[in-house]
């Protein structure tokens, strides 16, 4: 990725927009409990927007800013992914199941011989 990662200058103002942010969430959930007489689609409705109020008033500071070009740059990246077909995916996804029921048959047996073998020790019998 093409991130530069640069040294943290945080000014005062973005400071107080992160403190901001942060204030108007704890406020949305305080108001989400406090009128918890109103319905419950106007209280989610008014906890989402008081969310995406911070979230906006968050990427206008320099943290937000790179993390929305770092977001958009891990988009450019999973567009290059070369995904498999249905056949190769369907093929992987049975040797998975194969290899996990092998692994679990193995464990078994183990388990058995190791209870089998303890019960011996302890005089329990066979």
């Amino acid at each position: 990725m093409n991130t530069q990662v640069e040294p943290n200058t945080s000014s005062m103002g973005d400071v107080v927009k992160q403190v901001a942010s942060l204030v108007f969430v704890i406020a949305g959930l305080a108001a989400f409990y406090y009128f918890s007489s109103f319905p419950l689609l106007y209280r989610v409705l008014g906890l989402v927007l008081v969310v995406m109020l911070a979230l906006g008033l968050m990427l206008t500071t320099a943290i937000g800013k790179n993390v929305w070009a770092f977001m958009l740059e891990s988009k450019q990246e999973v567009r290059k992914v070369v995904w498999p077909n249905r056949q190769e995916t369907i093929r992987t996804t049975l040797l998975v199941f194969a290899m996990v029921f092998i692994v679990g048959l193995i464990l078994w047996v183990l388990d058995m011989f190791l209870f089998s073998g303890i019960r011996l020790l302890t005089g329990q019998g066979v």
